[in-house]
């Protein structure tokens, strides 16, 4: 997906963390020269699916239901042989996101981003988003 080999990889996530909430990253640089960002997967709170709706509706394209409860959308930089595509996936207040900063020339980026958050998303956003509070009835 980033046609860099032997990466250096950065990061974690700290599920949930204490606040009750999951957070954390993971970073792919380049292993030579800049050592420039190639990838970044980010999970945050201060999601909000009232703002993955409006980017929808501007013309982003609606992710397919990956975790139930749970609006995305993803999408490439339009610019002529721009390879940066990025899937964004909210869950409550929860937030995912998934940017291939520097993908393949001839690859489809966006499809790379969709699967990668396909494959992710379940175990992050899931664990990342406190359980309900139990009341006593």
């Amino acid at each position: 997906m980033t046609g860099v080999h032997d990466p250096i990889v950065k990061g974690r996530f700290n599920m949930p963390a204490s606040d009750g909430w999951g957070s954390g990253g993971c970073f792919v640089y380049q292993p030579n020269g800049n050592k420039l960002k190639v990838l970044d997967i980010t999970l945050s709170t201060g999601g909000s699916q009232k703002e993955a709706e409006f980017q929808i509706s501007q013309g982003a394209r609606r992710l397919p239901e990956i975790v139930p409860g749970a609006v995305g959308y993803y999408g490439q930089d339009g610019s002529a042989g721009n390879t940066q595509a990025a899937a964004t996936l909210v869950r409550g207040d929860s937030l995912l996101i998934v940017e291939l900063l520097r993908g393949v020339k001839g690859r489809d980026n966006t499809a790379d981003v969709v699967a990668l958050m396909k494959l992710v998303a379940p175990k992050l956003i899931s664990s990342a988003t406190p359980a309900p509070k139990q009341t006593k009835g």
